[in-house]
């Protein structure tokens, strides 16, 4: 096993410090447990929204449109 020495805000060292005291485990144990977890995610870490762009309609404006697009839907 390798040795890594990190730096680490004041405020994210004390809720690292706080988990692993409310868990029973060292703060070691739950920094790898992170580390494994994030890089175990899709796109290493970057949270990914399938829904995103799924009803892409090609037009700019919907935005500002919104009440019209939307009462035109309720309206079928």
């Amino acid at each position: 096993m390798k040795r890594t020495t990190v730096k680490l805000p004041d405020e994210l060292d004390e809720r690292l410090r706080h988990e692993a005291q409310r868990r029973g485990i060292t703060v070691a144990e739950v920094t790898r447990e992170a580390i494994t977890q994030y890089l175990s995610m899709p796109s290493g870490g970057r949270r990914q929204f399938g829904a995103a762009s799924a009803g892409h309609s090609g037009h700019s404006d919907v935005s500002s449109r919104i009440d019209e697009i939307l009462s035109q839907e309720w309206d079928r």
